[in-house]
């Protein structure tokens, strides 16, 4: 099959993640989780049509972020959830996670089918498990549903609403919940699949219209798909090694948007992430692959 990769923002994000697909706006929406830290905007807005691209500044680390229902967004920052006003570019407290933990920051996080928004935390030096993963509900009530968690990626649902797919980056495996979309209740939580074999380690994910997996292989560069089953049906390798996230976007959901990163100094002790002087070019780049046959489901927006 042919398709192409293009870079469609060379943005120089310093952790590009979390893109959204907005489809009443027809715009995508990313950020860039610790661009405040050397002086870059935190939220991206493009919109394919005209190529014009926006974006805002805050003085937090964002982890990500979900357009609301009745106008602006809701952002796991790293200490808590917030309401963002697009206009006035103010933030609302709505609830501090762990201010007892200064080392643990929200970071990915996507939005359910009934208008919940789930993020998950990481240790922000990339080495215990000592963070959640947290539900937000449209009455803006906080639910801790997991926890043990180093570094928390890639939550997504199947097209059906009956798994829920969740992955911890540095224990090297993506786990599948049976959901309750009723209700918001994880159970049944089971290896879907992992990255010990790997030289990449699980980033951010999306679910296609067949109900496969795709997950951005931070430092392999791989774009895999995986089938419901767990098992590997296709590799794309994409033209830098710190891929981080990925969405279907376009008209049609036919398009997939990927993220990535500049940044190269990391905290940990950890030997997972190569000593890099400077980054690879156009890493921090926003790509598009296009020409797959392959279409997304629609994102929805936060209920509250």
């Amino acid at each position: 099959m042919n398709y192409s990769i293009e870079c469609v923002v060379a943005a120089e994000n310093h952790l590009g993640e979390g893109p959204v697909w907005d489809v009443e706006e027809g715009a995508l929406y990313w950020v860039d989780g610790t661009g405040r830290r050397v002086g870059n905007p935190a939220l991206w807005r493009l919109d394919p049509r005209s190529g014009e691209t926006r974006h805002w500044s805050l003085d937090h680390d964002v982890g990500a972020m979900a357009l609301r229902r009745d106008g602006g967004a809701v952002l796991a920052l790293d200490d808590g959830f917030y309401f963002f006003d697009f206009d006035s570019g103010a933030l609302e407290l709505i609830h501090a996670i762990e201010p007892e933990q200064p080392r643990s920051r929200l970071n990915d996080g996507k939005v359910d089918r009934r208008g919940r928004f789930f993020a998950g935390g990481m240790d922000d030096k990339e080495e215990l498990g000592i963070c959640g993963l947290w539900r937000l509900d449209p009455d803006l009530a906080v639910q801790r549903v997991d926890d043990g968690i180093i570094c928390s990626n890639g939550p997504c649902w199947s097209p059906d609403d009956r798994t829920f797919y969740f992955a911890d980056t540095f224990q090297q495996v993506m786990w599948a919940y049976d959901y309750d979309v009723a209700s918001g209740t994880l159970s049944n939580k089971r290896d879907f699949a992992h990255t010990r074999d790997d030289p990449g380690f699980f980033d951010g994910s999306t679910v296609d219209a067949e109900g496969c997996v795709w997950n951005a292989l931070v430092i392999g560069g791989d774009l895999i798909r995986y089938t419901p089953d767990g098992e590997v049906e296709r590799r794309i390798g994409m033209p830098v090694k710190n891929i981080t996230s990925v969405c279907f976007g376009g008209d049609n959901l036919d398009e997939i948007y990927v993220t990535s990163m500049a940044r190269v100094s990391h905290p940990a002790t950890h030997a997972h992430f190569a000593r890099q002087v400077r980054p690879q070019f156009g890493a921090g780049s926003l790509f598009r692959i296009r020409g797959l046959g392959i279409r997304g489901v629609p994102e929805p927006r936060f209920g509250g």
